[in-house]
């Protein structure tokens, strides 16, 4: 048994059904119902059990949260050749839609504070641009592992310009940053249900409309994502449709994994606490910055190895992995991706991001001193306080 145990599998974030069995009673009203696809109960009540727990005006339930950003981005205008200002650092799916709608992505730095977008930056990039007599159509700010980004700042920065904000909260769904969810601070808002999320509907996104046209705003959105039919008697089509709804079947497993959300966070900020106190007295570790105005989800718990120390990321995720243990890389930045080359890149201070690691091909900007020193330690919400402790006792050994 205590092999067993030894052996066991740690992962880095992975599904976590609840023990009353709340996702399975929803599935089961929709077989019952004969209510399985496309539509259902189960999508109108998630979309508004959403946004009562948001406090939000409108949720539209979708198949991704990549297809939330897409349907965003349309909605507030972006087009051909629009320039949208964009993150750096974060997954590729944040910018991916941009390029759906054929408009043009600028990364922008993340700042050492948040490990977000540097408003300082976006500040830099909105004098660059309107210099050269280009409005951007839209600002996206993402979240990353449940840090909330400067918003305040942010969100003021955006009104001043009158260019719509777009938070991709898919990382932090439940993070309140004064007292207010993020997602909702934004024009729009996007969460994420993907296998690894804080809670999960197996695959799955929720677009948030909240600004002064949100009813008219999401119903748009409902009508492109159902491919854009006309009420009509006959497949009547005036517009481009997307395949973008939610079934009736995953809704049941949001509706039910609704339920346990507080729970979920609850138990993310217990596995950060303790990573907390087991590793930051080892020389040159550091846990991802918590602010005094913020809840953070922590939905990973995300550290950095201080670059003068001799153990790197690299050593600590194939140690971990030597023991059955997953981990990984924080987020590689978007101006450093291949797809991407060539985009244009603010920077956070002004410094020329020369190649500092020809390994990943990090740089010497921000979020690629970020990218370099940083890995996601397990962050699973089945994680027993045996596992947490294991997780510490492999890092510790490498000092």
């Amino acid at each position: 048994m205590a092999d067993a145990v030894k052996n066991k599998r740690i992962f880095l974030s992975s599904p976590h059904m609840s023990d009353e069995g709340y996702e399975m009673q929803y599935i089961k009203e929709a077989f019952d119902t004969n209510w399985i696809a496309p539509l259902g109960n189960n999508v109108n009540m998630f979309e508004k059990e959403c946004a009562a727990k948001l406090s939000a005006k409108e949720c539209v339930a979708l198949s991704s949260g990549t297809a939330a950003i897409h349907l965003a981005l349309k909605s507030a205008g972006v087009t051909n050749g629009d320039v949208v200002f964009c993150p750096t650092l974060t997954f590729s799916a944040t910018a991916n839609p941009i390029i759906y709608c054929n408009a043009v992505p600028v990364f922008i730095d993340s700042d050492y504070q948040t490990w977000n977008m540097s408003y300082k930056a976006l500040k830099k990039a909105f004098q660059k641009y309107l210099k050269a007599n280009i409005k951007p159509k839209a600002v996206i700010v993402a979240h990353l592992y449940g840090i909330s980004a400067s918003l305040k700042e942010i969100v003021e920065l955006c009104k001043e310009y009158e260019v719509p904000l777009i938070e991709d909260a898919a990382e932090s769904f439940g993070t309140l940053y004064d007292n207010k969810f993020t997602g909702t601070f934004g024009d729009y808002g996007i969460l994420s249900f993907n296998g690894n999320k804080i809670i999960t509907t197996s695959g799955g996104g929720m677009l948030i409309c909240n600004n002064n046209d949100a009813e008219l705003k999401a119903a748009k959105a409902r009508f492109w994502a159902t491919q854009s039919r006309e009420n009509a008697l006959w497949y009547q089509h005036k517009e481009l449709g997307y395949n973008y709804r939610m079934s009736n079947i995953v809704a049941g497993i949001g509706r039910g994994q609704l339920k346990v959300l507080d729970d979920r966070i609850n138990k993310k900020r217990y596995i950060y606490s303790v990573y907390e106190k087991e590793l930051t007295s080892l020389k040159g570790f550091s846990l991802m910055p918590l602010k005094a105005n913020e809840r953070s989800n922590c939905w990973l718990t995300a550290v950095r190895i201080n670059k003068d120390t001799e153990i790197k990321p690299a050593d600590i995720i194939k140690e971990l992995e030597k023991e059955n243990i997953e981990s990984r890389y924080i987020w590689k930045p978007l101006h450093l991706q291949p797809f991407f080359a060539g985009r244009d890149f603010i920077n956070d201070d002004g410094k020329k991001n020369k190649v500092m690691d020809e390994y990943t091909g990090a740089d010497d900007s921000v979020a690629g001193t970020i990218f370099a020193e940083g890995l996601c330690l397990p962050s699973d919400t089945k994680m027993t306080d045996e596992d947490i402790l294991r997780v510490c006792s492999i890092i510790k050994r490498l000092w």
